[in-house]
């Protein structure tokens, strides 16, 4: 059964979702807590704890669940998700079919149209992302 997700107050409070999100690998509670979350918030709800497998979840959730109905949603996001603490550490530690996933997910993004970002502001996103 999907796990129930609020809208977080705080790191705190997103943290606890998150870690119950990730022990149930659950990507449709994950995408959901995507939905109701601000993506301009999210450095500052995940502060230092961004890891290798919260980052994953993230990317599933963003490409099975919600690019294709939102890809503008899906694109801010990942543009947020990379202003976060520990983002360039995380990032050098994927491996190379992790990396994959994440390139699945701007490949899906770069198909779809969408009034919140260009195909120049989605490369040079890719580089961030080191794509």
């Amino acid at each position: 059964e999907k796990l129930c997700v609020w809208e977080p107050s705080n790191a705190y409070d997103f943290g606890q979702i998150i870690n119950a999100v990730n022990a149930n690998k659950d990507k449709a509670a994950c995408a959901d807590l995507l939905t109701i979350t601000d993506p301009k918030t999210l450095p500052v709800l995940l502060s230092n704890k961004l890891e290798g497998e919260i980052l994953l979840i993230f990317i599933q959730s963003l490409e099975h669940y919600i690019a294709g109905k939102d890809p503008g949603l899906a694109y801010q996001h990942l543009f947020y998700l990379s202003k976060a603490e520990r983002f360039k550490v995380v990032l050098a530690l994927l491996s190379k079919k992790e990396k994959e996933e994440v390139q699945q997910l701007f490949d899906v993004l770069s198909e779809s149209q969408s009034d919140q970002y260009s195909l120049e502001h989605l490369e040079s996103l890719k580089k961030v992302y080191e794509l």
